[in-house]
């Protein structure tokens, strides 16, 4: 006599699978979110700033290296379209790899003495609407940067996890940029 098999639960389906490798990166990365937040809060901001020689102010080294980080940023999601083939008639070249990921990697290193300046010596602020939505997005773009860092390794996931995590982290980037660098540039100029 065969064994009849047991149809009581179902295969599980592949993608359900990487939903689960989608949960412990979220939970880290919403915890990222939610501790710069609260300690931002609850510090008291120094007011304390290190300048960088060639800049008349920390606002201005602050914006410049934010901007930076920006334009890598745009980078990395241009090549990564290229890499990916969502640009027409374009192939892309062996180095796009290489460009893509030194891309991600100076836009965050761009990015690390702003927050830093930004959490140390003036806290998570809400005294105007752009400052609040400025705090916010610095510190979803932690968070989400954290969740697309852990998620990249992953093997299973469905095409579209990494460009949108890519996405939330290049948005709230460019909403951290307009809510400050931008908006510094327009009140005192580019060079002072």
């Amino acid at each position: 006599m065969t064994a009849q098999p047991d149809v009581s639960s179902p295969a599980p389906d592949r993608y359900s699978l990487g939903i689960g490798k989608l949960v412990v990166p979220s939970l880290i990365g919403g915890l990222v979110a939610l501790t710069l937040g609260i300690y931002g809060r609850l510090h008291h901001p120094t007011g304390v700033v290190v300048n960088i020689a060639g800049f008349t102010s920390a606002g201005y080294v602050k914006s410049w290296l934010a901007t930076g980080a920006t334009f890598f940023a745009v980078v990395q999601v241009i090549s990564a379209l290229v890499m990916y083939g969502k640009v027409p008639r374009v192939t892309a070249p062996s180095w796009i790899g290489a460009l893509h990921r030194w891309s991600g990697r100076l836009a965050f290193i761009l990015a690390v003495p702003v927050a830093i300046h930004c959490l140390y010596a003036l806290g998570f602020q809400s005294y105007s609407t752009r400052v609040l939505i400025h705090s916010v997005l610095g510190c979803a773009f932690f968070g989400a940067f954290t969740v697309k860092m852990l998620i990249l390794p992953k093997q299973g996931l469905r095409n579209w996890v990494l460009p949108f995590w890519g996405a939330v982290v290049f948005l709230a980037l460019i909403g951290i940029w307009f809510s400050s660098a931008y908006w510094f540039f327009s009140t005192f100029g580019l060079h002072r």
